[in-house]
């Protein structure tokens, strides 16, 4: 529709586009013409509205604190370097830990291996309590078994991860172990009956940190 007035006595008219360029007659006698159709302005884009992002909650700060951490303290030339990671921030981590420990062990010899492969995940109720650890390869340790490690219960939700890496790290080099409550039964049994036999790793496994 067209909307125009008269310049004489301004009265308002509205008609149809297709009486475009008509004459017409106001009422006050004023010949007028009707104008043109005026073409809408097409509308500016709205802009996209920015979504700021979510601030971190306390529990993902906390990983990436520990991200930080953990590829500062592990790398190629130390006692363990991280092998992979899943989550972003990451939840879980393999560490490969380069200490002398033992794989297998019997009533005549024992296997020492010096490569181990350390799994670390970090649950949802990670920092207020501990992570879960297991060894992804084999080892003969008496706080050791197929599922899990004991890693004590001296766990603080303050503690770096990589402090808790090296303390497994340190358990594996038997530089720290328990046979009075063991996971492994026959590896505590070995192990306190062959001390002499024992691969003890006695480096300072916390020179880096």
């Amino acid at each position: 529709m067209i909307s125009f007035q008269c310049p004489t006595c301004s009265k308002q008219f509205v008609v149809p586009d297709d009486f475009a360029g008509r004459a017409a007659r106001c009422t006050c006698k004023q010949l007028l013409e009707v104008p043109p159709v005026v073409a809408a302005k097409p509308q500016a884009a709205a802009e996209p509205s920015v979504v700021a992002p979510p601030s971190l909650n306390l529990r993902s700060r906390r990983l990436l604190a520990d991200e930080r951490n953990m590829r500062d303290v592990f790398g190629p030339d130390g006692i363990g370097s991280i092998v992979s990671t899943r989550g972003e921030p990451p939840e879980l981590y393999v560490v490969e830990l380069r200490v002398a420990s033992l794989v297998s062990g019997s009533a005549k010899d024992a296997k020492v291996g010096t490569v181990h492969r350390l799994e670390v995940q970090l649950t949802n109720d990670y920092p207020r309590v501990g992570p879960k650890c297991r060894m992804l390869t084999p080892l003969f340790h008496p706080n050791v078994d197929a599922a899990s490690i004991c890693i004590g219960d001296h766990w603080a939700a303050g503690e770096k991860l990589s402090d808790l890496v090296i303390r497994v790290a340190e358990m594996l080099a038997y530089q720290a172990y328990n046979v009075r409550s063991p996971l492994n039964a026959t590896a505590a049994m070995w192990a306190d009956t062959h001390p002499d036999q024992l691969p003890i790793d006695r480096r300072d496994l916390r020179a880096r940190v």
